[in-house]
């Protein structure tokens, strides 16, 4: 009869959980070298994986022959240690392993590795280009690994808290229709049907309302989207919502719904008690902030002058349609500071004409830029509208009230970032509600939707459609924090009628609207409920948890700032057959 084979296990323990009760255990661990440092007589080797670092002594006195291979060692080997835990006599406190080392009985060496291009460290030696090159060594470090581990934690929170509400979760094609609102579409040709395209997803915007209209009232997928559209530090081409839908629900079920689940993920993820979390309609975050997505972890807010500073016979405010600024505490306003400020001020990334100071001086004096124009008295009314103290400055733009309202929005996050302001302990959240149904396009001369064309206008305001319509407000809302669109949704339209009259505002004609939309309307003729959700980002939301202004770092294999993966070097030609294939016959080839 044949002998049963005995199978060890490669190992009985991570490098992360052994403790002082574990001396005098016989254990078996496997990892990567992080350190190997050879002190003559004694071998000490950082054994790591992704649970923690465990140190090995090898003493060249007792094992001879595993000093020998320990001495071989180089960085990112992978090693198999066999041997006991014994009581360290030189403690780390830093490290939770610190209490114990493991003296090897026997080592194997598993696999070399080439000296790694960058260090695998905390604080790594790599720029972002190379580490994205050669990322699978990058997951190795601990805050890179520790940000995936975030977000699988935080995603399992998110399934498990709609769950508990009785959503379901549904996976929506990949493969869709191009549509001609919104970002540019990625487009994929089809072989089968010669000429024709595929596009990839911007959302599931269509097929989650297909769901309401088919009777899954509590409907969310974790779903990637697609959008070709310029990068940034918070954008890539392709990312990742925790897309939600509702029928039979108010705006203010579902703020209330996903306000909860905000506040669950931050205290589970990160221990931060959001709070109540406060609302904004979106024509106060603009005459306040400038921007529809308020930081309010800081003030600056903005105070509007036209009462206080027009018929002074200054030009600049006289024939401004807005004058407003906001107030700085805590600033020496040097002449070079306000050279400093003007010019930031003036520059592309702010957008403003030009900028005025006052400044309250410790003394009580007022001084300003413009006091020829503005005599004590008038420069103490500017203040008072500020409620300016000893010390404090005022800065001020004059304009077209919409663009000065922006380039005033940017100053105050320029200032905000120089001035540190912004506590990245601190979270702020805050919904803005009531935003406008359409923004109107210069370019094209016609209106466009402010999120997408099927969000529902206020019942009270569509008498606007005919007379006004840039007036009409919307029933959308978007959840920000910390200046940062973390989601948004709205109450969707659910009748065919309003549906076209929507799509008619929006320049489309009966035979368009029916060409890309059609399948929509089709089915609100069969008993489509009242319905609405929104979607989150879920990589924005992680970079929030984790503290960090770039979600690059919180997925696994991202793009670089111009869309490539520089690891397997996509996007890439393709093959003269594959076009072929295609049916497409002209290509534009790299030079």
């Amino acid at each position: 009869m044949e002998k049963k084979r005995t199978r060890e296990k490669i190992r009985t323990h991570t490098c992360g959980e052994l403790r002082i009760a574990n001396v005098g255990e016989e254990v078996i661990l496997a990892g990567w070298v992080h350190k190997a440092r050879d002190q003559n007589y004694f071998c000490f080797v950082d054994l790591r994986d992704r649970y923690g670092i465990t140190q090995v002594v090898v003493i060249s006195e007792k094992t001879p022959e595993i000093y020998e291979i320990a001495k071989q060692l180089g960085r990112e080997y992978v090693i198999r240690v066999k041997g006991k835990v014994v009581e360290r006599s030189n403690k780390n406190p830093d490290r939770e392993t610190g209490d114990i080392e493991v003296v090897p009985s026997a080592l194997t060496i598993l696999n070399t590795s080439k000296l790694p291009p960058f260090t695998i460290e905390d604080k790594t030696d790599g720029l972002e280009d190379l580490r994205m090159k050669f990322r699978y060594l990058d997951i190795r470090r601990a805050p890179i690994r520790n940000n995936l581990i975030l977000r699988h934690h935080t995603g399992m929170l998110i399934r498990n808290y709609l769950t508990s509400l009785d959503f379901v979760e549904v996976e929506t094609p990949i493969l869709i229709k191009s549509t001609p609102e919104g970002a540019r579409d990625f487009v994929v040709p089809s072989r089968m049907n010669p000429g024709t395209f595929y596009a990839l997803p911007q959302s599931p915007q269509t097929f989650k309302q297909l769901l309401m209209v088919g009777g899954i009232d509590k409907y969310f997928q974790i779903v990637k989207c697609f959008r070709d559209e310029e990068l940034r530090a918070d954008r890539q081409p392709e990312f990742t919502q925790i897309d939600c839908e509702m029928s039979f629900v108010t705006q203010e079920d579902i703020i209330k719904i996903f306000e909860g689940m905000m506040k669950h993920i931050f205290q589970e993820v990160i221990g931060v008690d959001l709070g109540e979390v406060p609302r904004m309609t979106w024509a106060d975050a603009m005459k306040f902030y400038g921007i529809d997505k308020p930081d309010t972890r800081f003030d600056l807010h903005f105070v509007e002058l036209n009462h206080v500073a027009k018929g002074k016979g200054f030009n600049v405010f006289d024939s401004a349609e807005l004058v407003v600024g906001i107030c700085v505490s805590g600033v020496d306003l040097t002449r070079k500071k306000i050279t400093e400020w003007t010019d930031l001020a003036k520059s592309k990334e702010i957008g403003a004409s030009g900028l005025v100071w006052v400044k309250v001086e410790k003394n009580g004096q007022i001084k300003s830029g413009v006091d020829k124009f503005f005599p004590p008295d008038e420069l103490k009314k500017i203040a008072e509208a500020f409620e300016a103290q000893p010390g404090d400055s005022m800065l001020i733009l004059a304009g077209p009230a919409e663009a000065t309202r922006v380039a005033l929005g940017r100053l105050r996050l320029a200032l905000a970032t120089e001035l540190k302001l912004r506590d990245p302990n601190v979270f702020k959240p805050l919904w803005v509600v009531d935003f406008p149904l359409l923004e109107w396009n210069e370019e094209e001369n016609r209106y466009n939707a402010m999120h997408h064309p099927f969000t529902s206008p206020y019942p009270e305001d569509l008498a606007l459609l005919a007379t006004d319509p840039g007036k009409i407000r919307a029933r959308a809302y978007d959840f920000v924090v910390n200046g940062i669109e973390v989601g948004g949704g709205s109450i969707r339209i659910h009748d065919k009628d309003m549906q076209m009259k929507m799509l008619n505002v929006l320049g489309f004609t009966k035979e368009s609207a029916e060409e890309q939309f059609g399948f929509l309307m089709r089915a609100f003729e069969y008993g489509a409920p009242p319905h609405g959700g929104l979607a989150f980002g879920f990589d924005r939301l992680c970079c929030i948890l984790g503290k960090e202004d770039n979600i690059r770092p919180f997925i696994a294999f991202p793009k670089n700032k111009e869309g490539k993966d520089v690891l397997i070097k996509a996007p890439a030609p393709v093959t003269d057959k594959q076009l072929e294939d295609l049916h497409i016959s002209l290509v534009v080839k790299n030079q």
